[in-house]
């Protein structure tokens, strides 16, 4: 059965068809700039014509075709991604006419790596499964008995702009406490800064060349296994903050697995180092059993692959 997926992003769309979870034909494309619903659809097409003739298929071969979009997808299929000029668009019937043939979808692309994670990845064989993507900011994704859970209007599952307390600094939706602005890559690294601002001493000030606008959360958690004591700070308050996230994910759902994904779990040896005993603490019940915690499988793939399973 062909499915096709599109990870529709800031710089490029990543479009692949897919079988049983793997992508059997892959086709990139850099996004244009310019947005806008007509620019957006046009490149879609394209990738859908040019992965078609690749692999000597016709749209009716094609059970469904998913898409992923970087921010608010309704139930309805409009959607709301400024970087991209859309705003509140209603984009899924308009594609649905031009790719007459098979069935046109969208979601959110936090919730479709869920879905990829849950169908075909580290959440395979669970009941109820919550993703959770630490990357520029925090996305997020649930599923339930092999669906989304994503509300009665389509903005539900997110994650990062739950309340874990109150912050030095705004989150850019205009609130503060967010879960974003204390786990994301941008959270460490902001709070890194802030540290070395104030005049500590630490390695990761030669790693950076003394600018403060080189800092990596690679470099942070590199120097962590150098046990830098600024570094040990920012992870501790990271794993700190990241525990009471979770620990109000599984208050909420009390899912079967938490996966967490995004560019910071590659530091998964110390992300995971104690973290679901961290959890415990912010559990009514101290000493309940929880869900597994463990690292998301797919990567770059997983827009296209999440997409896929729509």
């Amino acid at each position: 059965m062909y499915k096709i997926g599109i990870d529709v992003g800031g710089m490029s769309i990543k479009a692949g068809i897919v079988v049983n979870g793997e992508i059997i034909q892959k086709e990139v494309k850099e996004t244009n700039q310019s947005g806008g619903l007509d620019n957006i659809i046009d490149d879609i097409t394209e990738l859908v014509n040019n992965l078609l003739a690749k692999c000597e298929l016709d749209i009716n071969n094609i059970d469904s075709i998913g898409i992923g979009f970087p921010g608010v997808v309704t139930n309805e299929g409009r959607v709301t991604c400024v970087n991209i000029g859309l705003e509140n668009t209603l984009i899924v019937p308009k594609l649905q006419e031009l790719l007459k043939g098979t069935i046109v979808r969208a979601g959110n692309d936090a919730n479709v790596a869920a879905l990829a994670e849950y169908v075909y990845g580290s959440m395979k064989g669970y009941n109820s499964g919550v993703m959770i993507t630490l990357g520029t900011g925090i996305g997020g994704g649930i599923v339930i008995d092999g669906k989304l859970i994503t509300g009665s209007n389509g903005i539900g599952a997110e994650i990062g702009h739950t309340m874990v307390a109150t912050n030095y600094y705004d989150c850019n939706c205009g609130n503060n406490g967010c879960f974003e602005t204390f786990c994301s890559a941008t959270a460490i690294i902001k709070y890194a800064q802030k540290l070395l601002q104030e005049g500590r001493n630490t390695i990761i000030r030669d790693m950076c060349k003394n600018t403060l606008e080189n800092i990596t959360a690679k470099m942070i958690f590199d120097a962590y296994k150098e046990n830098d004591q600024v570094a040990v700070e920012i992870i501790n308050r990271f794993k700190k903050y990241l525990a009471m996230g979770i620990g109000n994910i599984v208050n909420f759902i009390d899912p079967g697995v938490i996966s967490i994904g995004g560019g910071v779990s590659n530091a998964s040896d110390i992300i995971l180092d104690g973290l679901s005993e961290e959890v415990k603490k912010y559990l009514p019940l101290k000493q309940t059993k929880i869900g597994n915690i463990v690292i998301a499988k797919f990567k770059n793939d997983a827009g296209i692959i999440g997409a896929s399973a729509l």
